[in-house]
């Protein structure tokens, strides 16, 4: 789904995630290209096992069940500040109103991980 607004743009227009890792070197191209040959469930599973490998496998008191629906929606609003030109395209991708977007924007502090360019 491709998101397009025909309202005044907003500072979102020009967010990437990818350009942000880059900018920090958390990522390059090869890892964008390996990473694309994978399914999200690949890519959650590879990452739940190196974060077990540096506690070796003890994850214990962390509430992984509990918290994967949060750490999704987390990272759904990057993408779709990444993906839309506007909040009201976002809400529409998300498949919710613009308050309720407004809220979770400010809930997961979405805005200022663009805001803080190191």
């Amino acid at each position: 789904m491709v998101c397009m607004s025909n309202k005044k743009e907003n500072k979102f227009k020009n967010y990437s995630f990818i350009s942000l890792m880059k900018r920090k070197r958390r990522i390059n191209d090869d890892f964008i290209n390996i990473l694309s040959s994978l399914s999200l469930e690949e890519i959650i599973a590879l990452k739940l096992e190196t974060a077990a490998k540096l506690t070796k496998h003890k994850l214990y008191n962390f509430p992984l069940w509990k918290s994967m629906p949060s750490i999704c929606r987390d990272a759904l609003l990057r993408f779709v500040l990444s993906a839309c030109e506007s909040k009201r395209d976002g809400a529409r991708m998300l498949g919710i109103d613009i308050r309720e977007f407004d809220k979770l924007i400010k809930r997961y502090n979405t805005e200022k991980l663009f805001d803080n360019e190191d």
